[in-house]
């Protein structure tokens, strides 16, 4: 079964409904012009009580290594996300455990893997005006290539309870991440959107 990340994290009662559903990791997104910003400080009580074995995600959007530092001491995350337009030299200052988000728009945009020194990319669809959440979707065939043969791809992009057992079926991904999809507003979870997210990924590989 897919690995199931919730992006956009912003509340305690949120975080802790999508734990007890069994997801396998929240993400935090530490960029300010994010309608799902949250503080370092505000992420740590909730990371403080979230269980063990949850994976907790610090999401970036072309910030500096100080910011970046700073932010992973204060909050406690387990990983970086890089999702903006960090350079390979950049990342992969950050050894092989980070994950890099690739804005997809063509099958050129898949090419960039090969200069990054990691084996998790997220992909997600490309936008002019915001760098993740879209809720839109990209043509899934665009991940069949050889270069993602050995990666670990975490699909994106417009998921939703609806869509998401289809995207599975085409990608065969090693983890599916959603935000706006299972939301009421930006920040805030439909708790039932994202019961039934969680159901659809686990009944399609139940089958």
């Amino acid at each position: 079964m897919p690995k199931i990340k919730i992006c956009g994290i912003t509340n305690i009662e949120d975080a802790l409904y999508a734990a007890n559903l069994g997801v396998d990791a929240l993400g935090f997104i530490f960029y300010k012009k994010s309608k799902r910003f949250i503080e370092p400080d505000s992420a740590k009580k909730i990371i403080d009580k979230l269980p063990p074995f949850i994976t907790k995600v610090g999401v970036f959007v072309n910030e500096n290594e100080d910011f970046l530092a700073e932010s992973k001491r204060i909050a406690g995350f387990d990983i970086f996300q890089f999702h903006g337009d960090e350079t390979p030299g950049f990342c992969n200052d950050f050894g092989r455990k980070y994950i890099k988000a690739i804005r997809v728009n063509s099958s050129q945009s898949i090419e960039a893997v090969e200069s990054f020194n990691t084996d998790y990319f997220l992909f997600d669809t490309y936008s002019d005006d915001e760098y993740g959440g879209t809720g839109k979707t990209f043509s899934w065939d665009i991940l069949d290539n050889s270069c993602l043969k050995d990666k670990f791809v975490i699909l994106s992009g417009g998921l939703n309870p609806e869509n998401v057992s289809k995207a599975i079926k085409a990608v065969n991904p090693y983890a599916v991440d959603v935000s706006s999809g299972v939301e009421r507003s930006p920040g805030k979870k439909d708790h039932e959107k994202l019961k039934k997210f969680i159901e659809a990924v686990k009944n399609e590989t139940q089958i």
